[in-house]
């Protein structure tokens, strides 16, 4: 037993240090008197998380409590991403360090999941010899099955993607909840054949969700006392359901028109109580309309914060990239937010840099980009080539990996020049914030986030979790502001 718990310190210490990727765990156990244990990691976007919490739920309902201790667990799923080498990389590390956990204890069951699992399929089986089970992100409730192909000695596959599967049925167990703020996933799949990604491969074809469960899923995370949900999707914008398309349960007429896009679903969840803050994610630029924009600007429970991906500012790159959209298209959706919403709208976005042929003077166009928006926050990254893109059969990745650093350390350099100048621009402001609970340094402090989805910290006085507050902002860094509550 000595020689285990010194095995969990060991995994402890390590994922500390793995830094390629974000990782959940689960934060807190369930124990209704299951007679079995399971431990979930969930690795990259936030899809992967919600997802998590439908796994979860299936699980639940067939024999498991989840567990935030690895020795206690029966059976063990990371649920992965493919988006970067990287990420799969760290999750084959965490793999290779649950050996000595397999080992002591035999019965152990290791369970891969998500994008990777879809990508690599059974070949994992065979790499990974600490696997027993691969779920692709449409077979999960599938899982008890193949957990019990496994009891019985088998190795168990299902990495068949659906045309028509959006667990809308399923009502996820909160996984690492605050109580407060909770995702929707309204949508499955990507249609986008961006040359770079993976997704269409790993998820398969878009599939809006029924939005009467997703109302109802909205209504009843009020009910329950949270106040902010976040709608998912590969591309929300690009969001349409049909009683006839989609082949779902008659809806009433006075419930939803006959044809429900992203802007009439955006509010119709708004409408579900004022006090409950919706936000939504990941926009596309080709696809963001000025209708959505408007019903933002309609709402105030709507939250002015939009994640509209860039991935670079040159028109040449965008179309190898086939982004289907070039400069002065992006540029102009930019523009419809600052004139509709307002300058105070945070805009976030996603930055890839060294892709295959791009030029000095093409890196310049990106930076010249992020000058013209200013963009409350970036995930940057270089180009990393993934098997079986449309980049990778067609294109050299040809950019050196010393250049594509020094040109990712120039992006970020620049996003923090513009992060502190945005946030400067809230000090002396009032704000309406959304406490989600302690700060990470004290108890004596309370943190949550504006409108604009930017992180304020606050002497705690008599707040707590879940409470509006109105707070000035006194002071502010690259990526915090900060300031107290005022009546």
């Amino acid at each position: 037993m000595n020689n285990l718990i010194e095995d969990i310190d060991f995994l402890k210490k390590e994922e500390k240090e793995a830094e390629t990727c974000q990782i959940v765990k689960i934060s807190e156990d369930s124990n209704t008197g299951k007679s079995r244990k399971l431990y979930i990691e969930s690795y990259g976007c936030q899809m992967n998380f919600s997802d998590s919490e439908i796994v979860s739920s299936i699980m639940n309902k067939n024999g498991f409590d989840t567990t935030s201790e690895l020795e206690q667990a029966d059976v063990i799923f990371l649920n992965t991403c493919s988006i970067r080498e990287k990420a799969e990389q760290t999750v084959r590390n965490r793999l290779s360090q649950f050996n000595a956990l397999k080992r002591r204890k035999p019965e152990l069951m290791v369970g891969i999941l998500g994008c990777m699992a879809e990508r690599l399929k059974s070949q994992l089986l065979e790499e990974e010899r600490i696997v027993d089970l691969v779920a692709g992100p449409d077979a999960y409730r599938d899982l008890p099955v193949l957990v019990n192909q496994v009891d019985d000695g088998q190795k168990a596959v299902n990495t068949f993607l659906s045309r028509e599967e959006t667990y809308a049925d399923i009502s996820p167990v909160r996984l690492n909840s605050n109580g407060i703020t909770a995702f929707i996933s309204i949508m499955r799949g990507c249609d986008n054949m961006c040359s770079f990604c993976v997704v269409p491969f790993t998820r398969g074809r878009e599939r809006s969700r029924d939005p009467h469960s997703i109302i109802e899923e909205a209504q009843d995370l009020f009910n329950k006392g949270y106040r902010e949900v976040t709608l998912l999707g590969q591309n929300v914008d690009s969001y349409k359901w049909s009683p006839e398309q989609n082949n779902k349960a008659k809806l009433e007429k006075s419930d939803v028109s006959h044809i429900v896009n992203f802007a009439q679903l955006l509010d119709k969840v708004a409408k579900v109580h004022p006090d409950l803050r919706v936000r939504f994610s990941t926009s596309h630029p080709k696809d963001i309309t000025d209708e959505v924009l408007y019903t933002i600007k309609e709402h105030e429970n709507i939250c002015n914060y939009i994640h509209l991906p860039a991935q670079s500012g040159n028109s040449r790159i965008l179309k190898m990239m086939n982004r289907t959209y070039d400069r002065s298209w992006y540029i102009n959706r930019v523009d419809a937010i600052r004139t509709i919403i307002g300058d105070d709208c945070g805009i976030s976005s996603d930055m890839i840099t060294g892709f295959c042929t791009e030029t000095e003077e093409e890196h310049q166009d990106t930076l010249s980009l992020m000058d013209y928006v200013k963009y409350d926050f970036s995930y940057m990254f270089f180009y990393s080539e993934r098997p079986g893109t449309l980049a990778e059969k067609k294109y050299e990745d040809d950019i050196p990996l010393d250049i594509k650093k020094r040109r990712l350390s120039e992006i970020i350099s620049r996003q923090q020049k513009h992060s502190l100048e945005r946030n400067q621009m809230e000090v002396g402001k009032i704000h309406r914030v959304l406490v989600e609970g302690f700060s990470k340094r004290s108890e004596a402090q309370l943190q949550g986030r504006n409108s604009a989805n930017k992180v304020v910290i606050f002497p705690k006085r008599t707040a707590k979790k879940g409470d509006y507050v109105n707070v000035l902002v006194e002071d502010c860094s690259t990526a915090t502001l900060f300031g107290k509550v005022i009546d």
